[in-house]
C-alpha cells in the first residue's frame, strides 16, 4: 500500500467511478429463471449460471454487493476513497429476457428503484437509466422518463438478441438521447451464439476476452454507419478502455477508408469526417477494469485527455491497488484531475 485512501479530494480531485453496477432482485430471478428453463442464450448461460446458480464464493459474494445500494456500497465506497458513483443495471439489463412485458416490466422497476437510492444518497449517487431496446418506441420513452427523475445519460448493454443499434428500428433511442442531450453508455454482455462458439469453448466468452470483442464491435459498428453524422452531438461511451479501439484506431481508420474506396460492401458509405474525427469527438472511453498506466496514457493520447474517464467497475473488480495505480499515474495534474473528475462532471452534467 502507497496512501491511504480517502474521500474529500485529499489528492487535488474527487473520484467519480463512471461504470458501477448495481441488481435488482427481479432482475436476477428472472435471469436465473431463464438459465433454469434452457431460455436464454449460450452467453447468458455461462454468465449467470455462474453469477446466479454457483456456490463460488466470489460470485456470492458479487450477487450481494449489486443488489446492495445501501449502506454496504456507501462503506465500500468510502473504503476506496470513491466519492461518488455513476449507476447503471448491471448487464445485461434487461435485454436478454425473451418476454418483451418482462422486460419493460423489470425494466422500469429497475429505473424507480435506482432513483429511490439516489434520493437516499444524494451526494453520493448519480444514475443511467436502463432501457428495453426490445421495444425501441418504449425505450425512447423510457428514456424521457429518466430524465425527468434526474438521470444523467442511458445504459445498453450491447446486443439485444443478437441485433445492433445501428438497425434503423433502434434510432427512436437515438432521437430520444439526442432530444434529452445524454450520453449512451454501452456496456458489454455475452456474445450472441452467432460469435461466442470459439470463445466458450476455449473459456474466454466473459469479461477476460468475448466482452472486449463483442462490444467493440458494436462501437463500430455504430460509428461506420454514420451514426455521428446524423446526430453530431451525440456522445457514446465506451468501457474497458474504449474496448482496444484507441490501440487499433490508425489500422480500424486506414481499413475502413480502403472499404469505402473498393465499394467491396454496400453497407459501407462514406463518412463526412475519418474515424480519428469520430474517436476524438463523440466516443468517450473509461478506465473500468483496466488499471494499467501504459493503456490509460494511451487512450488519453489517442482520444484526448477531455474523452478519458475513470471508473472502477464494481462490484465486478473491487481492487483498492487499481485506485492507487490511478492516483499515481504518471501524467500532468491538470490531467489526471479531468480523468479522475471533472471529465465526468462534464459529460454526465453532474
Amino acid at each position: 500500500m502507497t496512501h491511504e485512501l480517502k474521500t474529500g479530494g485529499d489528492r487535488g480531485y474527487l473520484r467519480i467511478a463512471t461504470e458501477e453496477a448495481f441488481a435488482t432482485q427481479a432482475q436476477v430471478d428472472l435471469l436465473i429463471k431463464l438459465v433454469k428453463d434452457g431460455k436464454a442464450d449460450r452467453g447468458i448461460t455461462s454468465l449467470w449460471g455462474f453469477y446466479g446458480l454457483n456456490a463460488d464464493e466470489r460470485a456470492m459474494k458479487t450477487q450481494a454487493r449489486l443488489l446492495d445500494l445501501g449502506e454496504g456500497r456507501i462503506a465500500d465506497m468510502d473504503a476506496t476513497g470513491i466519492d461518488i458513483a455513476i449507476l447503471s443495471l448491471t448487464s445485461p439489463g434487461v435485454q436478454a429476457y425473451v418476454d418483451v412485458e418482462d422486460a419493460r416490466r423489470v425494466c422500469a422497476e429497475s429505473n424507480d428503484i435506482l432513483a429511490e437510492a439516489i434520493a437516499r444518497y444524494p451526494t453520493r449517487y448519480y444514475g443511467l437509466t436502463a432501457v428495453a431496446p426490445q421495444d425501441p418506441e418504449w425505450s425512447a420513452q423510457e428514456i424521457r422518463r429518466g430524465a425527468e427523475l434526474g438521470f444523467r445519460g442511458v445504459m445498453i448493454n450491447s446486443h439485444t438478441h443478437g441485433e445492433y443499434l445501428d438497425n434503423p428500428k433502434f434510432d427512436p433511442i437515438f432521437r430520444a438521447l439526442a432530444d434529452t442531450d445524454q450520453p449512451l453508455y454501452i456496456h458489454p454482455t455475452t456474445p450472441p451464439d452467432s460469435m461466442i462458439g470459439p470463445m466458450v469453448e476455449a473459456g474466454l466468452d466473459g469479461a477476460i476476452f468475448g466482452f472486449g470483442v463483442e462490444t467493440g464491435l458494436h462501437l463500430l459498428r455504430l460509428m461506420t454507419s454514420g451514426i455521428f453524422d446524423r446526430y453530431p452531438s451525440l456522445q457514446i461511451i465506451g468501457g474497458h478502455g474504449c474496448e482496444a479501439l484507441p490501440y487499433w484506431l490508425y489500422r480500424l481508420n486506414f481499413m475502413h477508408q480502403a472499404g469505402v474506396r473498393s465499394k467491396r460492401y454496400e453497407c459501407l458509405k462514406p463518412l463526412k469526417h475519418d474515424l480519428y474525427h469520430y474517436m476524438r469527438t463523440n466516443m468517450i472511453g473509461t478506465t473500468s477494469g483496466l488499471a494499467s498506466e501504459p493503456s490509460i496514457k494511451l487512450a488519453i493520447e489517442m482520444m484526448g485527455e477531455d474523452r478519458v474517464m475513470y471508473a472502477m467497475d464494481y462490484p465486478y473488480e473491487y481492487v483498492a491497488d487499481e485506485v492507487r495505480t490511478h492516483d499515481l499515474l504518471d501524467i500532468p495534474a491538470d490531467t489526471k484531475k479531468k480523468l479522475m473528475q471533472t471529465n465526468a462532471e462534464r459529460v454526465f452534467k453532474l
